[in-house]
């Protein structure tokens, strides 16, 4: 499983780093959720949705990493998952995020995604929160 997991963030630093067309970027990320069970699958796009709705909607943030269970777990219920205490990443400090996302059945496309973003975590939590610099 960490494997796994090793490899979509691999794809997810790749995909936030190079300058792919959209639809190539679009076709690996997809490739590289097809390895993986669906109930992580499903966490691992709404991350990456979160990812890329922030970068497109604010550009006071340049995030290159999400967390959706950073100071809790996440809640899960059927293909839709709600992170209350998520995180993420940008010019190496980390935020608070909470977001609720619905995927399709198959946990490769988002039906809807709400998101919020949430102060500065300070430095001396993140190990407490799983985060990392």
């Amino acid at each position: 499983m960490r494997v796994w997991k090793a490899a979509i963030g691999a794809a997810l630093v790749l995909l936030c780093h190079v300058s792919l067309p959209a639809a190539a970027a679009d076709a690996r990320f997809e490739r590289s959720l097809r390895m993986l069970a669906p109930a992580e699958r499903l966490e691992q796009l709404c991350d990456y949705t979160a990812l890329t709705s922030i970068r497109k909607d604010s550009r006071n943030f340049r995030p290159d990493r999400a967390v959706a269970n950073a100071g809790a777990d996440v809640k899960v219920k059927s293909d839709t998952i709600v992170a209350t205490s998520g995180a993420f990443r940008s010019r190496n400090k980390w935020y608070a995020l909470t977001y609720t996302c619905s995927a399709s059945p198959d946990h490769l496309q988002v039906l809807s995604f709400k998101y919020a973003i949430g102060g500065e975590i300070p430095e001396a939590k993140w190990a407490s929160y799983g985060l990392w610099d």
